[in-house]
């Protein structure tokens, strides 16, 4: 769940890659922030990078061809 925050998903897309409910998915949400004393849905994203469970990438650049 943590590492799925921490890749920026939104609560209906943890829901699809978990195969459980947006009320389950906010239900476990709600235990994270609990347990680990955050106030809030960004401190879960910096839980994740100082976890290990997600690393930073690089935005996309777009290249464009010669022309």
């Amino acid at each position: 769940m943590l590492t799925l925050i921490g890749r920026g998903l939104a609560n209906d897309e943890i829901a699809t890659a978990l195969a459980i409910s947006v009320k389950t998915v906010k239900t476990h949400i709600s235990h994270l922030l609990a347990k680990l004393g955050a106030r809030d849905r960004a401190q879960l994203v910096i839980a994740a990078f100082n976890a290990g469970l997600v690393r930073p990438t690089m935005p996309r650049q777009h290249h464009r061809r010669p022309g």
